[in-house]
């Protein structure tokens, strides 16, 4: 996984793992959810990608747009 930047030091989001169909998302508490674009759609799934690459505003997006639309939780 790579560590989330979190430029303004304000996420719930620790770091995020993208793949082909989709992109992990382990939060600061430890929980872990899979997005796919199956489950979110490919228009989220591009922007979590990129903002995650950017390092700012991913928790904030998943928040407002794809809260319940994980595949599945690991933990």
């Amino acid at each position: 996984m790579f560590k989330y930047a979190d430029l303004d030091f304000d996420s719930g989001v620790d770091a995020y793992q993208p793949f082909e169909n989709g992109i992990m998302v382990q939060f600061k508490n430890g929980s872990q959810y899979e997005y796919t674009t199956f489950s979110a759609g490919k228009y989220h799934i591009d922007m979590m990608k990129k903002l995650a690459r950017n390092g700012d505003g991913l928790n904030a997006y998943i928040n407002r747009h794809v809260r319940m639309g994980y595949s599945r939780k690991i933990r």
